[in-house]
């Protein structure tokens, strides 16, 4: 069985190649966006199954097939990739001095079933001054990220401590995944 990794993230191309399988990539559209009523676990969930959905139409019908998603949730509200410069502001500030979740959901399709699982950390970021926020923008990494900051890149020195997956936090959690390959891989047998 073929593994296939269905997302165009660097950071989780890397991490995946820490589990010395070999891989390819697709790099399938799905729209990201809540539905009304949506649980923020329920919404990385569905991303994450859409994702290895969309990637498994695109390869052979044996390939086990890796969606994930990554969201960070503070009070309940789901913290996107920053549309813009006050956008991220407003998350820095919502998140400065306080906890907040961050989800990683990782699906597995193979042979018409998709297996997921969620992955919850708990971060906490120390209070943070205008002056950082205004230059971890200027500094470009968090355009890309989901809530507006990378824990693996500057942002790391906003984080006092984490309670859960740090790779979860990155974007993919390795422990989950190489356990979600393996239990289908047996089951194949």
């Amino acid at each position: 069985m073929h593994l296939v990794l269905a997302s165009g993230s660097p950071r989780r191309y890397e991490l995946l190649q820490l589990l010395d399988r070999p891989f390819s990539v697709v790099r399938p559209e799905v729209p990201e966006q809540q539905q009304l009523n949506e649980t923020a676990a329920d919404y990385v969930q569905r991303l994450a199954k859409t994702k290895a959905e969309a990637g498994a139409a695109m390869v052979d019908d044996d390939a086990l097939v890796l969606g994930a998603d990554t969201i960070v949730v503070c009070d309940e509200q789901v913290l996107e990739k920053p549309l813009d410069e006050a956008d991220f502001s407003r998350m820095m500030q919502m998140l400065s001095g306080r906890s907040h979740q961050a989800m990683t959901a990782v699906a597995l399709h193979h042979n018409g079933a998709t297996d997921v699982v969620l992955v919850t950390t708990l971060v906490h970021f120390k209070p943070l001054s205008d002056a950082e926020i205004a230059d971890y923008w200027r500094s470009g990494e968090p355009h890309d990220k989901a809530g507006g900051y990378g824990i693996q890149g500057r942002a790391a020195k906003f984080v006092e401590r984490i309670e859960g997956s740090y790779l979860a936090v990155v974007g993919l959690p390795l422990y989950e995944t190489e356990q979600l390959i393996q239990a289908v891989e047996s089951k194949a047998k």
